[in-house]
């Protein structure tokens, strides 16, 4: 079964393209924090989701690495789309999203980076009234796309998975549903 990573920064607008994609395709939607929040909060470490990028760096390694292992499990069933970051901004900088021991577990097929401009995504976080968020400038907007396209392509370097960008901008939704599909059904 293929796996195949669907990320993109807070406010690009990729599970919000995944989910309209879903509908025409035979893939399972795997949130990848969805499922760290899980064996977070079984392991009594966090409450909600925000909560996450709080944590150590190494305690948030260990969860990662419980969650790749859960997710390949899932693999062997059925296609998975894997919902993630490809980095996240910690207070201590940012850290990887997929690192080499989840990678190894996963064995992605492709990676899809979703992203849209830096103006676009800071209006839908300030609109973004379900989330708690730091207060991020367009500059620092800016260079996590940059750090999630550098992560994507190291990760294809160690994968051998191709790596697609898909623009996400306002407005525009159906373009990138369109995009996202059309290059799931060729994967």
């Amino acid at each position: 079964m293929k796996v195949v990573v669907v990320a993109g920064i807070p406010g690009s607008g990729s599970t919000t393209v995944l989910e309209h994609a879903l509908e025409n395709l035979n893939y399972e939607h795997v949130n990848y924090g969805d499922v760290m929040l899980q064996i977070g909060q079984e392991k009594a470490l966090v409450e909600d989701r925000d909560d996450m990028r709080t944590l150590l760096p190494d305690v948030q390694k260990g969860i990662q690495k419980d969650a790749a292992k859960s997710i390949r499990e899932r693999s062997k069933q059925t296609n998975i789309i894997v919902d993630t970051h490809c980095t996240i901004k910690t207070p201590a900088g940012f850290l990887p999203g997929l690192p080499q021991w989840v990678l190894d577990e996963l064995q992605p097929d492709m990676f899809v980076l979703i992203e849209a401009d830096p103006d676009e995504i800071l209006i839908r976080r300030i609109s973004d009234t379900t989330r708690t968020r730091d207060q991020e400038r367009l500059k620092d907007i800016v260079l996590h796309q940059e750090m999630n396209r550098a992560a994507a392509m190291a990760y294809a370097v160690l994968t051998g998975a191709t790596v697609k960008i898909i623009e996400n901008h306002n407005d525009q939704l159906d373009n990138a549903v369109i995009e996202i599909s059309e290059t799931l059904k060729i994967e």
